[in-house]
């Protein structure tokens, strides 16, 4: 009878666990924890200016690194990884899992030789269009090296796998996020925040231009829509900021950043609609979480939504569009079915365990490969 082999992991390029802060932080813990049951090793960078600073958490190592971004901005994020990668050449890592390309394929240098390197190709961080042309052009630079320089890859959509594969004739292997299939949807939760069940429209994300925030916002105010639109996500930033002093009033409500992960499924099961407004990037937590949440969804039409949702969503291309969707007397028709379909998909595609599974199913490929004269 033959032993699984336990892997020895290292992953960086998130700010570490327990989540506090987005995608990437979720997804680390719950692959790390995931990983640790099946009795693997696994150590996770976290930043420094992270609020837990225990050495581990549920069974996973944690190494503290120093990051100046809240000195530094996002020049910060380099340092934090330059930091990461030289602690890492002293490991005994396997395997070392960067998540996004972005602040480590300058450092590609480093990278240590002795173990194999597995980027997450994130999405195409070069179009986003809060950067300008000079960042766009660094970034796409940053991409070709994580792409080239990488022992292997991993694309969590099937866009970014057909897009690799294109631009650098290279295989990616496609593991999407995942998520929960139980949601503990509590109304009580509803209090706090003034709201009733089905009688306002919900958005979650990062304020960023790229996600569509103020055409979603637009589309509302300039609809018959009566119900209010409510927005969670850290708007301390420039962008938020000026979404807040423009619109901010009693139909658009910004809450704030929420990580209480019992209230965000609240919140989503019991809105009447949520907005996906996200353009840039592979398979999107938050949108799986919706899916999942049984909420019907209206998400801006792209590949990368369109290869999750397939035709079970409304769609919006702009604020006129999302507008006349709105002040359609029948848009809500086809709610049920599509929310039916989407639990199913849920369930048939994204369960942790099996995200889990394919990505040590991978990990031990990668071993076994690398082993053989």
């Amino acid at each position: 009878m033959s032993i699984k082999k336990k892997i020895r992991l290292g992953i960086l390029g998130s700010r570490g666990i327990p989540n506090r802060y987005g995608g990437y932080e979720q997804f680390a813990q719950y692959l790390s924890e995931g990983l640790v049951q099946r009795g693997h090793e696994v150590w996770v960078y976290n930043s420094s200016l992270h609020p837990y600073q225990a050495s581990s958490f549920q069974g996973v190592h944690l190494i503290h690194c120093f990051d100046p971004e809240n000195r530094l901005g996002s020049f910060g994020q380099f340092v934090y990884d330059y930091n990461c990668l030289r602690d890492a050449r002293s490991r005994p890592f396997d395997i070392l899992f960067q998540l996004g390309y972005t602040s480590s394929a300058i450092w590609y240098p480093l990278w240590p030789k002795r173990m194999i390197q597995v980027m997450h190709m994130d999405g195409l961080e070069w179009k986003r269009s809060k950067y300008s042309r000079k960042v766009q052009q660094f970034l796409l630079r940053m991409e070709k090296i994580a792409a080239l320089r990488a022992d292997a890859l991993i694309a969590d959509s099937r866009a970014i796998e057909d897009y690799i594969r294109d631009t650098y004739q290279k295989e990616a292997q496609f593991i999407p996020y995942g998520t929960k299939s139980k949601i503990e949807a509590k109304a009580i939760h509803l209090q706090e925040y003034g709201l009733e069940q089905g009688k306002y429209a919900l958005l979650i994300a990062r304020f960023v231009p790229e996600n569509h925030l103020e055409e979603i916002i637009q589309g509302v105010v300039n609809s018959h829509y009566d119900k209010p639109l409510i927005l969670i996500g850290a708007a301390d930033q420039n962008f938020g900021k000026h979404l807040q002093e423009k619109y901010a009033s009693k139909q658009i409500r910004f809450l704030g950043s929420i990580y209480d992960q019992e209230k965000l499924d609240s919140l989503r099961y019991f809105a009447q609609l949520y907005f996906h407004g996200h353009s840039v990037g592979g398979t999107n937590p938050s949108l799986l979480e919706a899916m999942a949440c049984e909420v019907p969804i209206c998400a801006h039409d792209n590949v990368f939504n369109r290869s999750v949702l397939g035709e079970n969503a409304h769609y919006f291309s702009d604020s006129a569009t999302l507008s006349g969707l709105l002040d359609q007397a029948s848009y809500t028709s086809r709610h049920a079915k599509w929310v039916k379909r989407n639990q199913e998909r849920i369930g048939a595609q994204y369960q942790w365990a099996q995200i889990i599974s394919a990505y040590e199913n991978f990990f031990l490929q990668l071993l076994a490969d690398s082993s053989e004269p």
